[in-house]
């Protein structure tokens, strides 16, 4: 009468977890091409357009990420 240890793995359990994602990584060099834009070139109209991509940059992430929970859990009842 042996007791397990450990939980068995779940689907969420293999979703990957990663803290700095490509999309993380975009947003922070979107950020930085905005304060570029807006404060060394001056060109404020422009900066504040690339300012607006980091936000939009991580909602995609965020529906990709929501979508593979998703498939994972939907994977994880058959």
């Amino acid at each position: 009468m042996s007791s397990p240890t450990e939980d068995p793995p779940t689907a969420v359990d293999e979703i990957d977890t990663d803290g700095l994602s490509p999309a993380v990584v975009a947003s922070l060099g979107s950020v930085a091409l905005a304060l570029y834009f807006y404060y060394v070139r001056g060109d404020k109209q422009r900066g504040q357009f690339v300012g607006f991509w980091p936000v939009t940059i991580l909602a995609l992430a965020s529906y990709f990420k929501i979508e593979e929970i998703k498939q994972a859990l939907a994977d994880g009842d058959d």
